[in-house]
């Protein structure tokens, strides 16, 4: 029986569920006209045993929901039919039978209530999104529902309406969530669904819906616009009515507070609604800012204070309590209009936006015409806040609507609206202008005038209130940053000019405050430029280039400063001929801005190569254009104009903005190349040479394929006298010269250290087998071109060459790694010393000096070096090419061959690098060296060279002359030889560092004074003297423990020595009279001795040379 009964009562909900089923489907089906009727004849029961007509269907419809009430039974099986038909059918006529059927249940409150509450927990209870959808559309449509009924019966819905509402806003919670989690992301854009579009406009309904106490019946029409301007007004002055005791006011403030107790969430609604708005409709999302900052402050300032669910006891309550009550009572009465401006989906509103639009002028005009903005004792600003509300409203009335519509509105609002917000303008509230400025912007710049007619009214407005705005740029406050963008736009936006030639005027006007905002225009148009896809005209940017490069010279710094920093935007071509040459002024204040808009536009393109071609052009168009001679250059006022050193600052503040390198060097490699003679690039390169090393194969590389493609024109080297050539054809020698240089100038402006790397394919190539050919043969193949190494040494190496490329192509094979240059040119050195290749031997030699300056003594190449000093020995035992064996000390340079000039030098710079390593300058501090002056034998050239000098014997055989078979067999070196010795030294004391000459004095003049006294030829000893007087007269103060012995040398050689001996010790003495006071101090005594001889010499010598000198050297002794 148990189980019977169970399947009967199941059989029963199926059978009842079907029936409440096809009830529904046959009542929201109905015709709402027929559907009113029946609700109107419900009272009388049908005689009809199946349901198939309205009457009989409310009948059940009625029992069903009372007996569920009664039993707490579900409703959905009601409600989500109803919330199903208010989605299918939303937005058609007469489709409101839901709203009707649930009129007619809400007249009785018991099922109301149960109701109610059933769809409150519906939205919490069901995770479909459709029903959630359709949920927010039924409850938005009985917030706003209104009825029409064509017989006399009750209005559920408005006599519940407080409870309606209390029940249904605690479904607000719920709807913020829906609403945050129903935005997604769109091209960097936050954009809403279509259910968190609907949750928001619930949310819309339900907060205005606490607020319909105090809305108007209608919406005041132009007629009776003041008394609703004056109501408006009091809101947003904060000027409420007070509180009634009737029951219905009771009401009110009851819902006064539920909408205060959702002030959280009503800031998170407008937050979404910003974000939603702010790219498709800037205007709307620019007011719905406005309003979320009003809110934000309503918080701020009484959100602190208790409420009405939590009084304390304090002193202060009541005072709390009546500051709280505005508070409650200025958001509700506020939020009633705003609230309706907000709505995502809401069509009504176009139908009355004349009256709402009519009434916020009317409201702005009205305040700005009869109230200041002078503060009130309690702090307020009369009239500030109704105009800012005024404004707010405006810009959601006008930036919800779409093009077509904002163009009507435009045409027969625009000069009314424009008006009304030129008067903002002159307001000290920065929310004022802010919000006028947004409004105008939309209003007068942004409307899309389609027809001509109405592009033609348009312009004239833009035009009409230009002049206006104009005249708000004599000051500098805060309207006037407003007007700046404003008249910016509207500048883009004319395509005639003529605005942004008015601006160009102020530019020049006395009056500094216009300049100043003229400036702040010209940027503002760059910015709304370079952020739109349409530009201005070129010739527009040359006027705006010109205008503020004339600004740079202003006599106020902040718009010298603002013009520099304007600069770097207009495109470079336009301002650089122009600027570079202001940088180059006279006018130092002129100068100092130029400096500074150079560096702000060499920043700002600072990965561009073409601009900084342009810079380098425009420093070499300046320099053509001056015609100045080069004298009056270095020393008139050209040669500032022309000084190179003035842009090095520039590229030092340029070259750290750089981030790629990459991006730079190649193209200015190129343009070097490409403009060989240029003399400005190479400058500019060398300021940058440790950027240009970091990318060293990126050089390397671009120098060795323009060097591939290099032919040299050798007729060049086949005429005897180029001073016969014509014009053509030294116009084509210097080209081929520069371009033979170029390159290796570029080589030679990269730092020391991009040299030692070996493995550098581009620049050393197989570096192994580049030695290993070199020493098999001694020759390197001149026809390789595979690295940069091979192709310096064929220009060094070359037969037909320029001399210079020649010099400087040997320069930068000196800089090579050691282990790639030293192997090599020591056997190319050889082998030119045994044909004799004048040439090849200049170019080993310049190679090896440049090394050695470069890099220093390296002892792990000792073995490398004596090889390299033997062929040096080679030749400068050759006879002397004018056939002067016997030439005199006096003259040596001049007797001897270029090729010996460079080995005298390669061997002193080898001396100075010997002496100057730390451990030579550590041992000459030792007591031993400086007494007893023994020979360092860390220093094996400065041992080879005073040896040959002082004994000229060697064990091998003597050299041909130059160009000769006959090999001379004398057992020793011959005088010449002996000469260049005594040269090398007295290179050495003119090459030697400041570090060296300490440790060159001690090894080198111990001996030297030991061999004059015991060297029997006159012309060594004399070589010897005139030595040690180079080693005192460069080394000064090092000399000084030898100074006595030196004085004896010197009086020696005047009392016993030769001509050559006795004029060479009169130098000697005259290099020790004019030293150091130490050095005096320490030869006081023996002076005495050398005043007698010197008397003596000064009259009796046959010599009237040296008795001049003698007579010279007396008076210096005699003077006081």
């Amino acid at each position: 029986m148990e189980e019977e009964e169970i399947m009967w009562k199941l059989d029963s909900n199926s059978v009842e569920s079907a029936t409440i089923g096809r009830v529904m489907s046959t009542l929201l089906s109905s015709r709402p006209r027929k559907l009113q009727e029946a609700i109107f004849r419900f009272g009388s029961n049908p005689h009809q045993t199946s349901v198939s007509s309205s009457d009989e269907s409310l009948w059940f419809l009625n029992k069903y929901v009372t007996d569920a009430v009664e039993k707490k039974d579900s409703l959905d099986q009601i409600l989500v039919p109803m919330i199903e038909s208010s989605l299918k059918y939303r937005g058609r006529k007469h489709s409101n039978q839901p709203m009707i059927i649930l009129n007619w249940l809400f007249q009785e409150k018991l099922l109301c209530k149960a109701l109610v509450t059933s769809l409150a927990t519906m939205i919490s209870r069901k995770e479909d999104r459709y029903i959630a959808l359709g949920w927010c559309t039924l409850v938005r449509e009985l917030l706003e529902v209104e009825i029409t009924m064509t017989q006399p019966t009750k209005n559920g819905v408005s006599e519940n309406y407080y409870a309606l509402l209390e029940i249904l806003c605690a479904c607000i919670p719920r709807l913020t969530v829906i609403m945050c989690d129903g935005s997604g992301l769109q091209d960097g854009s936050e954009l809403p669904t279509r259910l968190s579009v609907a949750a928001a406009d619930c949310f819309l309904a339900l907060t205005e819906a606490l607020t319909r106490k105090t809305l108007l019946s209608k919406v005041p029409s132009r007629n009776n616009a003041s008394n609703s301007v004056v109501a408006l007004s009091r809101i947003a002055e904060n000027k409420v009515e007070p509180v009634t005791t009737s029951s219905e006011a009771s009401n009110n403030v009851e819902l006064d507070w539920l909408l205060w107790d959702h002030l959280d969430e009503l800031i998170v609604l407008v937050q979404k609604l910003v974000a939603w708005n702010r790219k498709s409709r800037p205007l709307y999302a620019k007011g719905l800012e406005q309003v979320l900052k009003w809110l934000e402050e309503i918080k701020s300032h009484y959100g602190n204070f208790p409420d009405e669910h939590h009084k304390c006891l304090s002193l202060s309550w009541k005072t709390d309590k009546k500051i709280l009550k505005t508070g409650v009572l200025l958001l509700s009465s506020c939020w009633k209009h705003y609230s309706r401006l907000l709505h995502l989906e809401d069509h009504k509103i176009s139908q009355h936006y004349k009256d709402l639009l009519e009434q916020y002028l009317s409201g702005i005009q009205f305040y700005t015409e009869n109230c200041t903005e002078k503060r009130t004792e309690n702090g307020d600003t009369t009239g500030i806040e109704t105009r800012k509300f005024f404004l707010n409203c405006l810009s959601l009335l006008l930036g919800r609507f779409d093009q077509q519509q904002f163009d009507r509105i435009m045409l027969e609002y625009g000069i009314e609206i424009s008006n009304a917000l030129l008067s903002q303008f002159h307001s000290a509230d920065e929310d004022v202008i802010e919000g006028s400025f947004s409004i105008f912007k939309a209003a007068v710049f942004k409307a899309n005038y389609s027809s001509s007619q109405s592009r033609s009214t348009g312009t004239s407005m833009m035009d009409s209130v230009v002049p206006s705005l104009l005249d708000l740029l004599n000051e500098r406050n805060v309207t006037s940053k407003a007007v700046v963008m404003l008249v910016a736009e509207y500048c883009f936006i004319n395509t005639d000019g003529h605005c942004l030639q008015e601006i160009l005027k102020l530019l020049d006007s006395p009056n500094a405050l216009q300049r100043t905002n003229a400036v702040d225009v010209v940027r503002e148009l760059i910015r709304i430029s370079s952020d739109s896809v349409h530009v201005l005209s070129n010739s527009m940017w040359q006027d705006v280039a010109k205008r503020l490069l004339e600004r740079l010279a202003d006599e106020e710094p902040e718009i010298r400063s603002n013009t520099s920093n304007l600069l770097p935007m207009i495109d470079p071509s336009l301002i650089f001929p122009s600027l570079v040459h202001l940088f180059y002024s006279s006018d130092e204040r002129v100068c100092l801005s130029a400096s500074d808009a150079l560096i702000a536009v060499l920043k700002y393109h600072s990965e561009k190569h073409e601009v900084i071609f342009m810079l380098l052009d425009s420093l070499s168009n300046l320099t053509q254009s001056l015609d100045i001679p080069d004298s009056s250059r270095d020393k008139g006022q050209g040669g500032s104009m022309l000084d190179f050193d003035k842009v090095r600052m520039l590229i030092a503040e340029w070259s750290k903005s750089v981030k790629d390198w990459k991006l730079l060097i190649e193209p200015l490699i190129d343009k070097m190349l490409a403009e060989p003679s240029n003399a400005n690039i190479v400058k500019f390169l060398s300021h940058i040479s440790e950027h240009l090393a970091d990318n060293a194969d990126i050089v390397f590389s671009r120098v060795l394929l323009h060097m591939k493609g290099q032919e040299l024109d050798k007729s060049f080297f086949a005429r005897p006298d180029s001073r016969t050539c014509t014009s053509n054809d030294s116009d084509a020698f210097t080209r081929s010269l520069f371009d033979r240089l170029c390159p290796l100038l570029i080589i030679r402006l990269l730092p020391l250290r991009v040299f030692n790397h070996l493995q550098s394919r581009v620049l050393y190539g197989q570096c192994n087998e580049v030695l290993l050919h070199a020493s098999k043969n001694g020759d390197i193949d001149m026809n390789r071109h595979d690295c940069v190494a091979t192709l310096l040494m064929n220009r060094a190496f070359g037969k037909f060459e320029f001399e210079d490329v020649r010099k400087l192509a040997a320069e930068l094979c000196g800089r090579f790694h050691p282990k790639v240059l030293f192997p090599i040119i020591s056997s190319q050195l050889e082998h030119a010393a045994e044909s004799q290749d004048i040439l090849k031997i200049k170019a080993c030699l310049f190679c090896i000096c440049t090394s050695l300056v470069v890099r220093g003594w390296d002892p792990k190449f000792c073995n490398v070096l004596l090889k390299v000093r033997n062929s040096i020995e080679k030749v400068l035992l050759w006879r002397s090419l004018e056939g002067d064996e016997g030439s005199s000390i006096i003259y040596p340079l001049l007797t001897v061959s270029k090729a010996q000039h460079g080995c005298i030098d390669c061997l002193a710079l080898m001396i100075c690098a010997e002496v100057q390593t730390p451990e030579s300058i550590r041992n000459s501090s030792t007591s031993e060296n400086i007494v007893a002056g023994k020979m360092c034998s860390r220093s094996p050239t400065l041992n080879y060279v005073i040896s040959q000098l002082m004994h000229g014997k060697h064990e091998f055989m003597s050299p041909p002359k130059l160009n000769s078979k006959t090999y001379i067999s004398e057992s020793s070196f011959p005088l010449p030889f002996r000469i260049c010795m005594a040269n090398t030294l007295i290179s050495a004391c003119q090459k030697i560092s400041d570090i060296g000459r300490e440790p060159f004095a001690q090894m080198t003049l111990p001996h030297l004074v030991h061999s004059i006294e015991v060297v029997r030829d006159q012309e060594i000893r004399a070589a010897c003297i005139q030595v040690v007087f180079s080693v005192v007269y460069h080394v000064k103060s090092a000399v000084l423990p030898f100074a006595p012995d030196i004085l004896e040398v010197a009086l020696k050689s005047l009392r016993e020595g030769s001509e050559k001996e006795k004029m060479a010790g009169a130098k000697l003495m005259a290099s020790l009279m004019a030293s150091e006071d130490p050095i005096l101090e320490c030869i006081s005594e023996g002076l005495l001795e050398a005043r007698s001889l010197l008397s003596v010499m000064s009259s009796t010598d046959p010599s009237p040379d040296l008795r001049q000198l003698c007579k010279k050297l007396l008076v210096c002794l005699t003077s006081p």
